[in-house]
């Protein structure tokens, strides 16, 4: 099928398709004239990396996992290492959430009096000065 139709079937742009082909996600099996000729499967290569990127993974993850043979490579560690973080990120976010929801319903009459409040600015600003102090630490990283 031509990557219009693939486009069509999956709801990618081609833009995308012909990126996931320029990194090895996908192959064309010609491209006839000037239009790239998919097999059926790229369907389910394509499906694959929706699923991995619904996950989190990030492209080289997905690829590393993709099929040569027609089965998937699965690297549970990285699955599970995803799990984990996926786990770290939802406890978070719901921390976060019970957060906010008191201190919509705080009857204190001020923000900066409610100690509830004061900790999650200070856990706010912890993430803020850890997530900085990394960033700095791989961009010396690699001007170093």
């Amino acid at each position: 099928m031509d990557i219009s139709e693939v486009a069509r079937r999956t709801g990618l742009p081609a833009s995308t398709l012909r990126f996931y082909e320029k990194k090895g996600l996908i192959t064309a099996v010609s491209q006839a004239g000037e239009r790239r000729r998919f097999a059926p499967d790229v369907l389910d290569q394509l499906a694959l990396i929706a699923l991995g990127q619904a996950g989190g993974l990030s492209l080289d993850e997905i690829s590393a996992m993709l099929p040569v043979d027609g089965s998937p490579r699965v690297d549970r560690q990285v699955l599970l290492a995803k799990a984990d973080q996926i786990d770290a990120t939802i406890k978070r976010l719901r921390a976060m959430s019970q957060g906010l929801r008191h201190a919509a319903e705080c009857p204190a009459a001020n923000h900066a009096q409610c100690p509830t409040f004061q900790r999650l600015l200070k856990a706010a600003a912890g993430r803020s000065r850890h997530a900085r102090a990394a960033a700095q630490g791989a961009f010396t990283s690699r001007v170093a």
